[in-house]
């Protein structure tokens, strides 16, 4: 949907190789991609002389082993989220490919919007001053119905306790988007996670099955440089899909970006100064978006075609500025990590985290 227009967009790359355990599947996307070549095991994907990049698009627990294979084969990667569910694991993975000199990307969609981008450039000008607070949401109704199916099986912690899903595949990118435009740690958090749905049709049968996930999370962050933060995914809240947006306020005035898919437009961007306090509209540059692309373009397309743009921007040799690398996967996914801890222990946690 995403990924695969991605790298056809970009006139540099050429699609080589389509890998899936189901080889109908596999074959399926290469007719629709005009890719010659389709493999269902792993090891012909990485082994093979003629890819250059791997993208990883697999279920998450199945990440870091494609990952860890590709980058030991000296292949540039980019990879969903989770990298890893620990973040250690993901720092293992991002100091491997620093070492063999390799280029990597996580599947942080958000951060490459236009709007955002432009946020981003507007902050680095200081058009909101020193930042303040942070407000980020993500969420939507993609699960709001108990009939359909999640896209992981239910299954019970050993101490019992709530099992992670919104916060790590929601959540995270806008984590990784508070990051970005603050441009500071987090040295504590605090959360809460919820169950509003308890019961879910099981993927294949149909037949209800209790669902012991987190599909509504809220946690708050304190910057080391005094800034505030506040994070709220879901999906199962009503409202307009995706569902993103990131309100930053400054010293010197605010910006809110709101990443939506209805009314023909996908993304908007306003912001307010201490002489004009109401939220106006700003264009979004032309610069900032891919070649042919607009706001009333579907976002998954929009905001692939500009993070495929920037990584073979890097592995040709060009700018690295604004990336979401290994390494900004692995921070957001300690916080990931420390939110849960909080959620399970009731209280704040430091960071980085100890052991």
């Amino acid at each position: 949907m995403a990924h695969l227009p991605g790298w056809r967009r970009d006139p540099r790359c050429r699609l080589v190789m389509v890998c899936d355990r189901d080889r109908g599947r596999a074959e399926a996307a290469a007719r629709a991609f005009e890719v010659a070549t389709v493999a269902t095991e792993v090891r012909e994907l990485v082994e093979s002389a003629a890819v250059d990049i791997v993208d990883v698009v697999t279920d998450d627990d199945s990440h870091l082993a494609i990952v860890m294979a590709a980058l030991e084969a000296g292949k540039h990667v980019l990879s969903e989220k989770p990298v890893a569910h620990d973040h250690r694991e993901t720092r293992r993975a991002a100091e491997l490919a620093r070492r063999r000199g390799l280029v990597t990307r996580v599947g942080f969609t958000f951060r490459h919007s236009p709007a955002m981008r432009y946020a981003k450039h507007l902050i680095d000008q200081g058009r909101i001053g020193t930042p303040y607070i942070l407000n980020g949401f993500e969420q939507n109704s993609q699960w709001i119905d108990p009939a359909t199916p999640f896209r992981r099986p239910a299954a019970e912690r050993a101490d019992g306790g709530i099992q992670v899903a919104s916060l790590e595949g929601y959540g995270a990118p806008i984590i990784d988007i508070a990051h970005w435009f603050v441009g500071d740690d987090l040295h504590q958090v605090v959360g809460t996670m919820r169950n509003f749905v308890p019961r879910r049709a099981a993927r294949g049968s149909g037949e209800m099955v209790p669902m012991n996930i987190d599909d509504g999370d809220i946690f708050l962050g304190e910057f080391r440089g005094g800034a505030l933060l506040s994070i709220q995914s879901s999906f199962v809240t009503v409202g307009n899909y995706p569902g993103v947006e990131a309100r930053l306020y400054g010293s010197e005035g605010a910006l809110v970006v709101r990443i939506v898919e209805e009314l023909g437009i996908c993304e908007t961007l306003s912001g307010a100064t201490p002489d004009q306090v109401e939220f106006r509209p700003l264009a979004v540059p032309r610069e900032f978006y891919p070649p042919g692309g607009s706001a009333s373009e579907s976002w998954p397309t929009l905001c692939y075609a500009n993070l495929v743009s920037g990584l073979v921007d890097q592995v040709l040799g060009g700018d690295a500025t604004g990336r979401a690398d290994f390494d900004a996967a692995a921070w957001v996914q300690e916080v990931v990590n420390a939110v849960e801890r909080s959620v399970r222990e009731r209280r704040w946690v430091e960071l980085p985290l100890a052991g």
